[in-house]
């Protein structure tokens, strides 16, 4: 008994061995992992911070010190200057308003699409879906003097609504591939349930599928606001007039033919970082959760 006794607590004492082991094993992987993460985090801070002190400098204080010295005098005026002698609150007040009527446009649009590929049955059904896929790979850049052409026909160059559309129509491809992820995983039993008590189909997609594919709306709708409101070659191509002019093209007001303010660009930038900042550090989460949601089908 006394031989088995030691066996079993010989045994019993190498299990514990092992387990304080691996678990030390693995709280110097986690510790390395966070180290590494930490690093990284640093690398992709720093950049915001560096232009947050930037935008506090005079133009001497930027060629006299080092680029990474902190400001001797901060000019908090910078950030004054731009918004009320810039014309930076216009700016900031275009790229609201052009973003959020491009994004509502989008993300409603691409689920009237999706609604009826997925949902409904036609002839048709797999060409356009082929149609609006294609729109993936035609490049930014091949458009522009279509477009131009297309908008001055219109007489549309000149005018944010040409800016609105070519959002619209460049984002709806990427939109519809994110709901169609998502749509393919909603149970139909309560579509049925709901023709069965007699709703119609525009009754179904408003007050029962729209509301179920929340999750994937809002991660949409942050991928299109990200891109729309950074978005530069188009406002620049069809937007000459100031008054429609948005953040990323009004920071060219800075940039004289024989002096540049530069502290005011790094103002003008730090306000326009400043919402996508806000928009990231609040819905994150969402643009995972929705990705994640509409990533494996049944």
């Amino acid at each position: 008994m006394s031989i088995e006794v030691k066996q079993q607590t010989h045994s019993n004492v190498t299990a514990t061995t092992k387990k304080s082991e691996s678990l030390i094993g693995k709280r110097i992987g986690y510790g390395l992992l966070y180290l590494v993460l930490a690093v990284i985090a640093v690398f992709q801070v720093y950049p915001l911070i560096w232009l947050f002190f930037f935008s506090l400098k005079d133009n001497q204080e930027v060629f006299s010190n080092s680029p990474f010295a902190l400001p001797t005098n901060p000019k908090w005026e910078n950030y004054t200057t731009v918004w009320t002698e810039g014309n930076i609150s216009l700016y900031f007040f275009n790229s609201v308003w052009i973003t959020v009527l491009a994004v509502v446009l989008t993300v409603l649009l691409a689920s009237f699409v999706t609604f009826a590929i997925t949902r409904m049955k036609w002839k048709l059904n797999k060409l356009v879906l082929g149609l609006f896929m294609v729109g993936l790979m035609i490049p930014v850049h091949s458009t522009l003097i279509p477009l131009f052409d297309f908008f001055l026909k219109l007489n549309l160059i000149d005018h944010p609504l040409s800016v609105v559309l070519s959002y619209v129509a460049f984002n709806l491809p990427i939109t519809i591939m994110i709901l169609m992820g998502f749509y393919y995983t909603l149970p139909r039993e309560v579509e049925e349930a709901a023709v069965i008590d007699g709703c119609s189909i525009h009754r179904i997609f408003f007050q029962i599928t729209l509301p179920m594919t929340a999750p994937v709306l809002s991660t949409t709708v942050i991928i299109n606001m990200i891109y729309n409101w950074n978005e530069f070659i188009f406002i620049n191509t069809f937007i000459s007039s100031d008054k429609y002019k948005t953040l990323t093209v009004g920071i060219q007001n800075f940039i004289g033919q024989y002096m540049t303010e530069w502290g005011a660009i790094g103002a003008t930038l730090m306000i326009s970082i400043i919402p996508i900042l806000i928009a990231f550090f609040f819905f994150s989460n969402r643009i995972v959760e929705g990705i994640a949601a509409g990533s494996v089908k049944g």
